[in-house]
């Protein structure tokens, strides 16, 4: 189930809230930006901010979260009803405006909607699909297309995540140094070579699509699916 932050002072509204999204998600409450800042941001789909917090402006606290975590999504609840407050709220990166008093039903349509379309982004961006290749990140499964048709290739997991390192930066020449330190650490002592035998081992499992990671002489590898 998803997880919503509600930083808001009154506890009138945070019975709102959750009666609003109990049946869509997990709430907590945190009625100051100090009791916010103690809380792991990155672990809520969705955050809920007043704008008029005890200690400090909730617009600010805002810029605050989307520096640290530019991916999370931000509703403002507030009083605040101007057209000029409203611009400036979005101009601080929140994704919805709702203005108290509100409507429960809206309240929780709103945020259902919001969490459906991030599930479905995420989900999307948990699935790298090109010409040749899938990879299912979430459930760590490579699916390879050829004339054959379609099959699933087993893969370690260091073979995945090498696989993985690759795909995230199609096109670009990766030195055979940083792919060793990326991949095995700096602190791990392995010979420069292995890390041919691996991408080796690796376009040997790719079979017939294994031209999607090339040598590129005396400089690396680069990931280059059609």
């Amino acid at each position: 189930m998803s997880t919503i932050l509600l930083v808001e002072d009154s506890k009138e509204i945070y019975n709102m809230v959750k009666l609003a999204v109990n049946s869509v998600a997990e709430l907590e409450w945190a009625p100051t930006i100090e009791k916010a800042k103690e809380l792991d941001i990155a672990k809520f789909d969705l955050i809920l901010i007043d704008i008029e917090l005890p200690d400090g402006n909730g617009m600010e606290y805002c810029s605050e979260v989307l520096a640290k975590s530019p991916s999370t999504s931000i509703f403002f609840l507030t009083s605040h009803t101007s057209l000029s407050e409203k611009v400036l709220g979005f101009s601080a990166g929140a994704d919805d405006y709702i203005t108290k008093p509100f409507e429960i039903l809206e309240l929780k349509a709103r945020v259902e909607s919001k969490l459906k379309k991030n599930s479905l982004l995420k989900e999307h961006n948990d699935v790298l699909r090109w010409k040749e290749l899938m990879i299912d990140k979430n459930k760590q499964e490579v699916t390879v297309f050829d004339d054959s048709g379609e099959s699933k290739v087993e893969l370690t997991a260091l073979e995945f995540k090498l696989l993985m390192y690759f795909a995230k930066v199609p096109g670009h020449v990766i030195p055979r140094d940083k792919v060793l330190n990326d991949i095995w650490g700096e602190e791990v002592y392995v010979y420069p070579r292995s890390v041919d035998t691996h991408v080796s081992k690796l376009r040997r499992k790719l079979g017939n699509v294994s031209h999607v990671i090339e040598s590129v002489r005396g400089a690396g590898y680069r990931f280059s699916p059609s």
